[in-house]
């Protein structure tokens, strides 16, 4: 008598975000996300940690296991905290990683963008970095200078302020203006019959942010320049973080999946799924997570 082998199962394009290993909860989780199929990609976009040390121990570790990793990067990797001994900043510091990305076989925003084969492809997996302009201005407040003035006065200011430096731009808004037009030109040069999926730490569109609790924080988290890209780009599905607001909503016929990790206290909240890993394609019948094996 004998038995067939269990049936192979078909890999699946993975996405996660805001893994923030800093934190030992953190980086225990990322130590036993393993995947479950054989060929499974896996999508990281940003904020893995802030120190040089952190970010690299999670790339090459995330590249030995998966298929193919693809990263993007978030606000907290192009941080130069004061105790890191890696003293690069702005854009040095963004190549840093992209060079070492490179070593270890992850494409990132600089790279050819992978293709996704799988089921539900084939899709072009574009990562993204395009940063933020203070666009994204709370109600009636219509400069940078009213919204960040607004944001000072209650409290509410991202730390980038003071750790995230655009050098060699003269301000973070330049740097994306910069990242936004690079980013503009090698995606209209994409095979106008492939859809894509769009990767970028900060939501492409403004929709997402509807929901914070703090909204003067929005000031951090896009710009208005990508509104029309979704739909422009033929985007499948657009993967973000950043809010700390892990879900998926569709805005102009587009899904939206934020896929952050967040914080250990965060996970206690009613509304937080436990930390997981998201499937981005083929999509899922139903919108849940995939837990790590343990």
């Amino acid at each position: 008598m004998t038995t067939s082998a269990a049936p192979r199962r078909a890999p699946r394009l993975l996405g996660i975000s805001d893994l923030h290993i800093a934190y030992a909860e953190n980086r225990k989780f990322v130590d036993q996300l393993w995947p479950e199929h054989e060929g499974d990609w896996l999508i990281v976009a940003g904020d893995i940690g802030e120190m040089m040390r952190d970010v690299e121990w999670a790339l090459r570790t995330l590249a030995e296991r998966f298929d193919t990793v693809v990263w993007s990067p978030g606000n907290h990797e192009l941080w130069t905290p004061v105790d890191d001994p890696n003293r690069l900043r702005g854009e040095a510091r963004y190549r840093h990683i992209v060079d070492l990305c490179r070593d270890i076989g992850v494409p990132t925003p600089e790279d050819p963008f992978p293709v996704w084969r799988g089921e539900g492809g084939p899709v072009v997996v574009a990562p993204l970095f395009l940063l933020y302009d203070y666009t994204f201005r709370p109600e009636g407040k219509h400069t940078k200078k009213a919204a960040l003035e607004y944001a000072y006065e209650t409290g509410v200011v991202c730390t980038d302020e003071v750790l995230l430096h655009p050098d060699p731009y003269a301000t973070r808004e330049d740097w994306c203006r910069a990242r936004v037009a690079y980013s503009r030109e090698r995606l209209d040069a994409l095979d106008p019959q492939l859809p894509t999926v769009l990767v970028n730490h900060w939501p492409v569109v403004r929709e997402p942010t509807r929901i914070l609790h703090y909204p003067e924080f929005a000031l951090w988290c896009g710009t208005e320049a990508t509104a029309d890209w979704p739909v422009r780009y033929r985007a499948t599905a657009v993967v973000y973080g950043h809010l700390h607001i892990p879900r998926t909503l569709t805005h102009d016929g587009v899904r939206h999946v934020e896929v952050s990790v967040g914080y250990p206290r965060e996970w206690q909240r009613d509304w937080h799924p436990s930390p997981r890993l998201w499937q981005i394609l083929p999509e899922p019948e139903q919108v849940e997570g995939l837990r790590p094996r343990r």
